[in-house]
């Protein structure tokens, strides 16, 4: 073997498959549409009212230009890890070989967990929108029929997921876009800026009428757990890597096209909104972008959002139902699950992980119960947390695979893809992350979901001691 490439590192794709491997079937237009669609969610349609409302006009638009660097940084480590060992299990892959195994098997269950209770979120919220239109049907009908849809859009192959994904996501995007077109045309004086009775404000004034930051600074730290969370998706690259054609080509170029997508929709969105709507109007009750298109004159503009927030909870669900597939398909792989979660349809689809990873959605349904914005709100704390924790992980093992690289005789030139400014990306990604994991214990809604995660991952290291580590 070349002494320039150290055994414990595999030389290529090919030598990294596994006899019961997935179907590399995924292309660039697919990888960065995955990205775009779990990360283009809730988060900007209906969440990003109330980050303005807390933080004012330009501490929303700096909270979400931090939210996107941090976001830039981890994909910047996961990117030079995902293209030299391309594994469905990403995460846990990798902290697995350059942690411990012990830590490998959390993260596997951590990022389970994440969209698990993801796929809680998008079918409540889902649920809940569609009452607009029929009152009458309860919450949790409509969980169980999003959830088959969700289900099917999984269980045929890879590609069948792909091509929804791809087509899913396309509606959010193109939503965006027009917002940020006529939302500038109107900011700028190119159009009518509002219609109804309303006036405008003279151009960029509410961005600075309260000030810069009108309630301080320490907003910007509790808001950036939810600001994050909106980024978070684009780590899927990684997860699809193992089921990527050409990972060495396809990988940095899905990630930077997403990433530069993402900074413009989310910080162009956020100052559209903070530029027409005064930022005391806004909050969590309804979409800051249905207030801007009601404003236009857009007619059946509630309608029209409706329609296309649904279809982003879809689609986010659609990626966290294959995401969290995968992490059990890989745990089975790595002898941390039994065999059956790891067994492969025809197709080449993992079915019983895909129906185990159900859970979450099943929790949508004690919306028949409980309030169904009380299961919203756990199941969304629950989640952004422990997104943030596996970013965490993935910052750590690329500082330690590159260490490692280098001490056994690698070489960076070996390297087809390698992240810039090492070891200042990967520190700054781990702090940057642990800083809004700090934000989450100020924040008195959090604080139950903070306190569930910790005890969820001391459970995870107290069972892989019990049942899985070496004797």
């Amino acid at each position: 073997m070349n002494s320039s490439t150290p055994e414990s590192f595999p030389q290529s794709q090919a030598q990294n498959q596994p006899t019961n491997h997935l179907k590399r079937s995924m292309q660039t237009r697919h990888l960065v549409m995955l990205s775009l669609g779990g990360a283009i969610g809730t988060g900007l349609f209906l969440n990003s009212g109330g980050v303005i409302a807390q933080t004012g006009p330009v501490g929303a638009m700096l909270a979400y230009f931090i939210g996107g660097i941090i976001a830039y940084l981890v994909m910047l480590c996961l990117g030079e890890l995902a293209v030299h060992v391309p594994d469905s299990g990403a995460f846990s892959t990798y902290a697995t070989r350059f942690i411990n195994p012990a830590t490998g098997y959390m993260i596997a269950w951590l990022y389970w967990l994440t969209w698990t209770a993801t796929l809680g979120t998008e079918f409540t919220a889902a649920g809940i929108l569609m009452q607009h239109w029929f009152p009458q049907v309860s919450v949790w009908i409509w969980c169980a029929l999003f959830a088959v849809v969700i289900f099917l859009s999984n269980v045929f192959s890879t590609r069948v997921f792909a091509e929804t994904e791809f087509f899913l996501a396309f509606i959010k995007v193109a939503t965006v876009l027009i917002f940020i077109i006529l939302g500038g045309c109107a900011v700028f004086g190119l159009m009518p800026a509002f219609m109804n009775g309303f006036q405008p404000a003279p151009l960029l004034h509410n961005l600075y009428a309260q000030g810069w930051f009108p309630n301080g600074l320490m907003p910007i730290l509790v808001t950036m757990l939810a600001v994050n969370f909106a980024f978070s998706g684009m780590e899927l690259i990684g997860v699809a890597a193992g089921e990527t054609d050409n990972p060495g080509k396809t990988i940095p170029k899905a990630i930077n096209a997403a990433l530069l997508r993402l900074l413009i929709f989310f910080v162009g969105t956020i100052f559209i909104i903070a530029a027409l709507i005064p930022f005391e109007q806004l909050g969590l009750t309804e979409s800051p972008f249905v207030l801007v298109f009601e404003r236009m004159g857009i007619p059946y503009a509630a309608d029209i959002m409706n329609f296309v927030i649904i279809t982003a909870l879809l689609s986010t669900a659609n990626s966290g139902l294959y995401a969290a597939s995968r992490m059990m398909w890989s745990l089975s792989q790595q002898n941390m699950l039994p065999k059956t979660f790891g067994k492969l349809t025809r197709r080449g689809i993992p079915l019983n992980a895909l129906m185990f990873s159900m859970i979450g959605g099943l929790a949508s349904l004690l919306t028949s119960v409980f309030a169904a914005e009380t299961i919203y709100t756990h199941l969304l704390s629950i989640a952004a947390f422990t997104m943030v924790v596996v970013w965490m992980s993935v910052a750590v093992s690329h500082y330690r695979f590159r260490k490692q690289f280098l001490a056994q005789g690698g070489q960076l030139h070996d390297l087809t893809y390698r992240a810039p400014f090492f070891p200042i990306v990967p520190i700054a990604a781990f702090v940057l992350c642990f800083i809004t994991c700090l934000g989450m214990a100020f924040d008195p809604s959090l604080l139950g979901g903070l306190i569930g995660c910790l005890l969820f991952i001391a459970g995870c290291y107290a069972s892989y001691y019990k049942w899985y580590a070496p004797a």
